[in-house]
Parts: C-alpha cells; sequence; structure tokens
C-alpha cells in the first residue's frame, strides 16, 4: 500500500531537494494561469477581435449596397444546381443603376434562379458583385473562435511549459540523487569507491 503525504514539497525536510521547491512553485504557477491567466487573455482576445470585426462590417456596409437584378442568363463555366450542392451558381445578371443606366456583371446567384427572375445583388463601389457585408452572428462567431483558440492556446502553451520544467528538475533531482548515492553507497555496502 501507498501513502503520500500532501504538500511534502512545501514542507521542511532531509528528503526535500531545490527541484521540489522549483516544482512546487511552477505548479503553483501553472495553475493559477490556467485558471485565471489563459481565460483572461482569451476574454481580451476576443474584445480585441470584436472591435477589429465591427469596424471592418461597418465599413463593407458603407462600401456595399443591394440592388434589384433580373437574371439573364448562366455562364458557360458555371455548374449546374445538382454539382454545386443546391446552394448558388454563376449567372449574368442586369441592373439599372439610380442614373437611368443599365449595367451587368457576374455574380452567384440561387441554384433555383432563372433567366427573367429578379434577386439582390451585392455591389461594391465600382459595380462588381461582392458578398453581402458580415452581420452581427458573423462578428459574433469570429469573436468566439478568436476567444476560444486564444484561450486554448495559451492553456496548451502554459502546459507545455510546465512539462519542460517538471522533466528538467526530474533530470536535476535524478542527478542529485546519484552524487548522494555515490557519497552514501560505499557506508551502506562497506565497499570503497
Amino acid at each position: 500500500m501507498r501513502t503520500r503525504v500532501r504538500g511534502w514539497r512545501w514542507r521542511r525536510n532531509p528528503l526535500r531537494r531545490r527541484s521540489d521547491v522549483v516544482e512546487a512553485w511552477t505548479a503553483l504557477v501553472v495553475a493559477v494561469l490556467l485558471i485565471v491567466g489563459a481565460p483572461l487573455l482569451g476574454a481580451v482576445a476576443a474584445v480585441t477581435a470584436q472591435g477589429q470585426a465591427q469596424k471592418v462590417a461597418a465599413q463593407q456596409r458603407a462600401e456595399r449596397h443591394r440592388v434589384q437584378a433580373t437574371v439573364v442568363d448562366r455562364t458557360p463555366a458555371s455548374l449546374s444546381s445538382v454539382q454545386t450542392g443546391g446552394q448558388t451558381y454563376q449567372a449574368t445578371v442586369r441592373w439599372t443603376t439610380p442614373g437611368g443606366d443599365t449595367r451587368t456583371t457576374t455574380s452567384r446567384v440561387p441554384a433555383g434562379a432563372r433567366p427573367g427572375d429578379v434577386i439582390g445583388v451585392w455591389l461594391d463601389t465600382r459595380g462588381r458583385s461582392v458578398p453581402p457585408p458580415a452581420g452581427d452572428a458573423a462578428v459574433w462567431e469570429h469573436t468566439v473562435t478568436v476567444g476560444a483558440f486564444t484561450t486554448l492556446g495559451a492553456a496548451l502553451t502554459v502546459l507545455l511549459g510546465h512539462c519542460v520544467v517538471h522533466r528538467t528538475a526530474l533530470r536535476r533531482r535524478m542527478g542529485e540523487w546519484e552524487r548522494d548515492w555515490a557519497r552514501t553507497e560505499p557506508q551502506w555496502t562497506h565497499r570503497r569507491a
């Protein structure tokens, strides 16, 4: 049966080594960093990412506008709705500007759209087809992803550092024990060194 004495590395005793004290302090620091540091770093990264994502979304909303366009025809390189999974395909669309000019461009349209259907298309300031601006859901998704991965990365870094310190302390402890045994063994076995 094995007995464990808790906190033996913190108490003064003749078997405690310097490497034991270093390892005990390292374990305490690791616990604090995992419980407080990693989540705090993740929260700071998430707040920063949210601010940046909101700026990008606001810039996209300012630069992009939605127009009602008529589907003219599919482009030759477009895939059928069966091949694209039934979501979207490339098609030529035509719309009228507020000044009365007629423009055309290639845009992604829903798979069920046929020539002559009117759909909403997002355009940039030059009249090129672009994806819709990022919405609140995309901003929150980005925020949560950055926060979670930052927390995970910080925790893994702390655990990796703890592993390195633990291995170094163990190697040093074994060296100390080897030196002490080399001094003690001749007294016990009555051999000469």
